[in-house]
């Protein structure tokens, strides 16, 4: 189960990783640079668009672009062949304070997009994360639906869509909770500890379900992907020649290739390091396919 590094990307931060099959593609994002990026599985092209803000998370609209998480709120995004890319403003956010973004993010079984908040210095320690929901024609400022985090992050879904997962990925915190989801008004309940991640190695970063309803996260300063079963127990670590992997998505032709972005620490400035690299592979499982946004 070696790790294959598709692209040599060198992201600062690497996010959320979304495959395409119609285009047989991965997309993901470089957040602090603000830049949607593409591969293309078949010849190897790497395609970046430049976006207004920092872009922390995406997922496909069902009207074509892509539904994104960025500094200020949610966007839908238009990515031209050209290199050109057109922004629109969905839904404001209204942060706690001014200097935070969103962060991790993506849809749930229904088809609404999900994405938590964070003050961008993770040293202020500070307790202003909340996890908002936006649906089709909502206009901001959108209200919370979960409070009280510092790196909200993991997010996913069971199968069913019955299961919302949810970690802070904070050194203070490093957690894993379930909800009880209501599949048909999209509302968190029965909030418990899945994981503790304290017990393992690694802080718990993005995450990805997989068919079998096990919940994958990547361990961000441990180089590993954990699988945990449904009853929040350790199945498997697979590792990534870097220290801090982000975030996992299920792609390739069958949905058994697992894709892994990650960070390229500002001090690493060795040119052998593969850190902030994206890498794929071989869970031995296949995923599912992601959700459109559709709500």
């Amino acid at each position: 189960m070696q790790a294959e590094l598709i692209v040599d990307a060198r992201n600062a931060v690497g996010e959320s990783p979304v495959w395409v099959p119609e285009e047989n593609a991965l997309y993901w994002v470089d957040i602090p640079a603000g830049t949607l990026q593409r591969w293309n599985a078949e010849d190897g092209r790497v395609q970046a668009w430049t976006t207004p803000q920092m872009l922390a998370c995406i997922t496909r609209h069902q009207n074509g672009g892509w539904v994104a998480g960025m500094e200020s709120g949610f966007f839908h995004l238009h990515p031209h062949r050209d290199g050109s890319i057109d922004s629109q403003l969905l839904a404001l956010v209204d942060h706690a304070r001014p200097d935070m973004r969103l962060n991790d993010g993506r849809c749930d079984r229904q088809g609404r997009f999900w994405a938590g908040s964070m003050v961008l210095n993770m040293a202020a320690n500070a307790v202003d994360g909340t996890l908002y929901r936006y649906s089709a024609g909502q206009r901001g400022p959108l209200d919370a639906q979960l409070s009280g985090f510092i790196v909200p992050n993991g997010l996913g879904f069971s199968p069913d869509g019955r299961t919302l997962y949810l970690s802070d990925s904070h050194p203070s915190i490093q957690q894993i909770w379930a909800f009880d989801y209501d599949i048909d008004t999209g509302t968190p309940s029965n909030r418990r500890v899945f994981v503790d991640m304290n017990q393992y190695c690694g802080r718990p970063d993005g995450a990805a379900v997989d068919a079998e309803g096990c919940y994958w996260i990547c361990a961000n300063d441990a180089g590993l992907i954990h699988r945990f079963t449904p009853e929040g127990k350790l199945d498997r670590s697979l590792t990534v020649p870097v220290k801090k992997p982000t975030m996992c998505a299920f792609g390739g032709s069958r949905l058994d290739t697992l894709f892994v972005t990650s960070i390229r620490p500002g001090d690493d400035h060795d040119p052998q390091s593969l850190a902030g690299g994206v890498f794929a592979l071989n869970p031995g499982v296949q995923g599912l396919p992601e959700p459109i946004f559709n709500n």
